[in-house]
């Protein structure tokens, strides 16, 4: 993360906090219409001698309600861990990043009282930039107006940013980017993304099954739910030599292995042996070869691992590096 870059997981407590120019949204993914949203905050503080800021929130607030009614179905798959989001903000700008947590207590705020008590007292927010639907405070009562009336008494301008299109005039938003990423179109998700979509953490330890098979791999925990479509990529790892190395990865629960383990990200390093324990990787998701699939015995496995292994031989020899 940017050394500049202050993450805070409750609201700072320093006063006087130096004033900010801030964006507020959940965030996920920060693909190209998020970046043209940090990109005018930065603008406009460089502009004015602010802080360049945003709040963001854990969970999604669409997860918190879906839980709380019982409906797991409706909540989000999320697309990037809060290392990667936080990384990715502060690749764009943002100096400090809060991650407010979103719960009962916040739910039930009023939109004064979200305005008077984060925005002004905890944030010292002197310029404010939101989407034009921004809505906030219980049941979601608070708009832009409101906004604009709060911030005369309290000295903060209010500025709206319309939608994002891509070239073909479709909006850019985590939608489309769950959407893509649930297909695996990974062209798709680039373009949304302006990069690879990526996955990184620090390297655990697995059941050791794919060394035993040959296949040795480095294993990463993932947000769950997770965006990506389960089954085979070819990849690309950063963080363990100066150059990506070669991969292929399998996102999912193994189902030839276990019936209901934990979704992670099994990284195999092609024609390398490296140690990667507790390092911090990041994954890079560059094609995507087939499904995840349960096979009746350790052999056929073994024979889909060779095959998926070739296809990512082909895809670089084809690609490179």
């Amino acid at each position: 993360m940017n050394p500049a870059a202050h993450l805070y997981r409750t609201l700072p407590r320093q006063v006087p906090l130096a004033p900010g120019a801030l964006t507020i949204g959940n965030f996920d993914g920060v693909h190209l219409g998020h970046q043209a949203i940090l990109q005018q905050v930065c603008q406009h503080a460089r502009i004015q001698g602010l802080v360049p800021s945003v709040m963001t929130f854990a969970p999604h607030p669409r997860a918190f309600f879906a839980r709380k009614g019982g409906r797991p179905e409706l909540i989000p798959t999320q697309i990037s861990t809060l290392r990667d989001k936080a990384a990715m903000l502060a690749a764009h700008g943002m100096q400090r990043i809060v991650v407010q947590r979103f719960n009962q207590q916040l739910a039930d705020m009023s939109a004064e009282d979200f305005i008077r008590k984060l925005l002004v007292e905890g944030l010292n927010t002197r310029w404010l930039l939101v989407g034009e639907d921004f809505r906030y405070g219980h049941k979601r009562s608070g708009d832009v107006a409101l906004l604009r009336r709060m911030g005369e008494i309290h000295g903060f301008e209010v500025q709206t940013l319309a939608d994002v299109n891509d070239r073909h005039g479709q909006r850019i938003s985590s939608s489309a980017l769950r959407t893509a990423l649930a297909v695996g179109n990974l062209d798709h998700s680039r373009q949304l993304l302006g990069v690879p979509f990526r996955i990184s953490g620090h390297v655990i330890h697995g059941q050791k099954l794919g060394r035993n098979l040959g296949f040795p791999t480095l294993n990463l925990r993932v947000p769950a739910p997770c965006a990506a479509r389960s089954g085979i990529y070819v990849v690309r790892v950063h963080g363990l030599q100066d150059q990506p190395l070669p991969g292929v990865a399998s996102l999912g629960v193994r189902p030839t292995v276990t019936r209901d383990g934990p979704l992670l990200l099994e990284t195999h390093i092609i024609d390398q042996g490296v140690n990667a324990y507790g390092k911090l990787v990041c994954v890079e998701f560059l094609e995507f070869l087939r499904d995840e699939e349960y096979f009746p015995d350790l052999t056929t496995l073994i024979a889909a691992i060779q095959q998926d292994v070739q296809g990512a031989r082909d895809y670089f020899a084809s690609h490179g590096l």
